[in-house]
């Protein structure tokens, strides 16, 4: 059975946010974040957590942009100028005018794990990609750990 994750890294410290990759055997965090190198990402700013990664679990780190919001919906969003139902359809018809296919068609996604900031997966763009993913490769099962 193939199986996609999904993590947030808000409200987890190091230990734990490590601490479940190990538990879950996730060999490739695929970083969906339209910004991977802000202060406020700490121990999974990019070159830190590629360090990290590698270091404490062994896991590989992919950065795919192509699976991350634009800027303006983001913003739209955060600023209550859309609600999440317009995100996700906003969201969504970005994915179909991008070749998602082609950017992650050579990666082994069972045991990956999709990575985002939101505490939860409910209204997070993770969830989405997740769910399109499983659409298009026939994934069995996503987890969100």
């Amino acid at each position: 059975m193939s199986v996609l994750y999904t993590i947030g890294f808000t409200g987890k410290n190091a230990r734990t946010f490590f601490g479940l990759l190990e538990k879950n055997k996730i060999k490739v965090l695929l970083d969906v974040r339209l910004n991977n190198s802000s202060q406020l990402a700490g121990y999974t700013k990019k070159d830190d957590l590629t360090y990290f990664l590698e270091s404490i679990c062994h896991i590989k780190y992919k950065h795919i942009l192509a699976l991350a919001p634009t800027k303006e919906i983001l913003q739209a969003y955060k600023k209550n100028e859309i609600s999440w139902k317009d995100y996700e359809y906003k969201y969504l018809k970005l994915l179909e005018s991008r070749n998602i296919y082609q950017e992650i068609s050579n990666i082994d996604l069972n045991g990956s794990c999709l990575l985002c900031s939101e505490k939860t997966a409910e209204c997070c763009h993770r969830r989405l990609a997740a769910e399109y993913i499983q659409k298009m490769f026939a994934i069995d099962k996503i987890i969100h750990i």
